[in-house]
């Protein structure tokens, strides 16, 4: 082998050891940013093949960590240069054609791996559908600026550094998005939330019941004031009796057409649910995200999308 052989494949081990423990916080930026796991990816891996083409050069001008997140920022601002926000069904004021929808990301992707306690919960907090879906109403930069403070709690100088402008621009681009937020914030989040054994009991009760077809016991579980949406379904309902309503006649069939399992997803557990096939087994259909509260279930978002489930480690047949 020659000796320029050697070089690349000592130069690859080198780049690997530096950069590899920034994939996961990478992708978790990239998914906030982006409110999609697959444009998330796609970020990742351009910001990698941009840092490998670029690590002879970068010589230590900034940390590692500082460097990626320049990359993968200017790579997320140019993504929703060309998509736009991705909004859930229930946020759309008028027509829904081409809308390039929110999307979930599996728990397993996106947590720390063996990290403490406190960033954990952080991580968890910080991937809450509410809250990814309030971001998509901010400008790009805006987005950026309130994701570096306040999620992964970047200095103001930090901050403008990497985007390339001034401490007070952040500041202000900072203020508006809290203004911003205030608005159109997380619902979730100004909710109380059961303890953790009611939430499981809760959530065991709701699949037992969609299996079981049993419209009056999914009804018994929800607030007055639910909200179900489907995305890539522009369709949503509002209230316990027309959810209830469009469970009953559209979604449930006969008791055995659904099966459900738990999974977890955006820092909460979720259901994945497969339906029914005229083969007589059992076909992957959609992941269930159920906001559960001490009320109730307040609000659920079922994203119809079969193709989530390798991404979540489930079989797309039981």
């Amino acid at each position: 082998m020659t000796a320029q052989g050697v070089a690349v494949r000592t130069d690859a081990a080198e780049f690997a050891r530096v950069t590899d423990p920034f994939r996961r916080e990478l992708l978790a930026y990239g998914y906030r940013m982006l409110g999609s796991l697959p444009d998330a990816e796609d970020v990742v891996q351009e910001t990698y093949l941009r840092a490998w083409r670029g690590f002879d050069g970068f010589g230590g001008r900034s940390s590692v960590r500082t460097w990626l997140y320049r990359i993968a920022t200017n790579a997320c601002l140019r993504a929703i240069e060309r998509a736009g926000r991705r909004p859930l069904p229930s946020a759309l004021d008028g027509g829904a054609d081409d809308v390039a929808w929110l999307g979930p990301v599996p728990d397993a992707r996106v947590l720390p791996d063996g990290g403490d306690p406190a960033t954990m919960v952080a991580v968890r907090s910080s991937v809450r559908l509410a809250l990814v879906a309030a971001l998509q109403y901010l400008p790009a930069r805006q987005r950026a600026v309130l994701i570096l403070r306040d999620v992964l709690a970047w200095s103001a100088a930090e901050t403008a550094d990497l985007l390339d402008t001034t401490v007070p621009a952040v500041n202000s681009a900072l203020q508006r998005a809290h203004g911003q937020l205030a608005s159109a914030g997380p619902r979730e989040d100004d909710l109380a939330e059961p303890t953790e054994p009611v939430l499981r009991d809760r959530l065991e009760r709701w699949m037992r019941a969609f299996e079981a077809a049993d419209a009056g016991a999914l009804v018994g579980l929800m607030r007055h004031d639910i909200v179900f949406e489907m995305p890539p379904k522009p369709q949503w309902y509002a209230g316990r009796d027309a959810v209830g309503r469009f469970l009953a006649t559209t979604v449930l069939g006969r008791p055995g057409d659904w099966r459900a399992a738990l999974t977890a997803a955006n820092g909460r557990p979720a259901i994945a649910t497969w339906l029914r096939g005229p083969d007589g087994r059992h076909h992957a259909h959609g992941i269930q995200l159920p906001t559960v509260t001490d009320g109730g279930v307040s609000h659920v978002v079922t994203f119809l999308d079969p193709g989530l489930f390798p991404a979540f480690g489930l079989e797309p047949r039981r």
